[in-house]
């Protein structure tokens, strides 16, 4: 997925109420901007970090920029959370993704389950459908290691059951993890800081629900899938 237009490099001053950042452009002009992550963040709110944000003409939108990326342990991570499903989608479509290939049609957005919506559908008439939420990973406590969550997802807990219904319902269900850095090895359940969510993924894998982790690269050009990393837990 290549940016539509070049990002505006700045300095992270902070980012607070979850949806705002504020910002240093090279100018030394003081911006405020939006944030499209309402997740923790941890370990990428450094005030001084190095940022890029995307510029936006648009007049019906409150803030002109838009944090898109972060410097941090010396690699570039993206944090927007609107972006996985169209970087999977890209990946999928090349037929890069091994697992997910050679399915004649993709759609976006589809309803399933109880009021919720798959976020890629795949269909082909050789196989049975397969379902394929995805998730955005950038968190890191370990050299090598994406943990997902960073923090309780109630929501997350009740796609990964889901899942395991449409699997239970004679069809394919696959958990997509993508992680938006190029540092990481491999990539573990974070289950200390949402136990929860661990025992949903153990179940939702018991019931035949797939996981695969994708790995991006990542420049203030483009993010893009580099390669698939082993998840590191029992039963994968």
């Amino acid at each position: 997925m290549k940016f539509p237009n070049p990002l505006v490099p700045a300095t992270l001053i902070k980012r607070y109420k979850r949806f705002l950042v504020d910002a240093e452009l090279a100018d030394g002009s003081a911006i405020t901007g939006s944030c499209p992550n309402t997740g923790s963040m941890l370990g990428l709110t450094t005030p001084g970090s190095r940022i890029w944000l995307s510029e936006h003409d648009s007049p019906t939108r409150k803030y002109r920029h838009a944090l898109e990326l972060v410097e941090a342990d010396g690699t570039t991570v993206g944090i927007n959370t609107g972006l996985p499903n169209k970087i999977v989608e890209e990946a999928i479509a090349e037929g890069a993704v091994a697992p997910l290939a050679d399915y004649g049609d993709m759609r976006r957005e589809q309803k399933y389950g109880k009021n919720s919506r798959i976020d890629l559908l795949l269909t082909d008439s050789a196989r049975p459908p397969a379902y394929v939420e995805v998730k955005n990973v950038h968190f890191i406590r370990s050299p090598g290691l994406a943990e997902f969550p960073d923090s309780p997802t109630k929501r997350g807990a009740k796609h990964l059951e889901e899942l395991g219904n449409m699997v239970e319902a004679g069809n394919r269900a696959v958990m997509v993890y993508l992680i938006q850095r190029s540092d990481c090895e491999k990539l573990k359940i974070c289950r200390d800081l949402d136990s929860n969510y661990g025992t949903a993924f153990d179940r939702a894998i018991a019931r035949g629900v797939e996981a695969i982790a994708m790995r991006c690269h990542i420049t203030p050009e483009e993010i893009r899938f580099d390669r698939l990393v082993p998840i590191d837990e029992p039963g994968l």
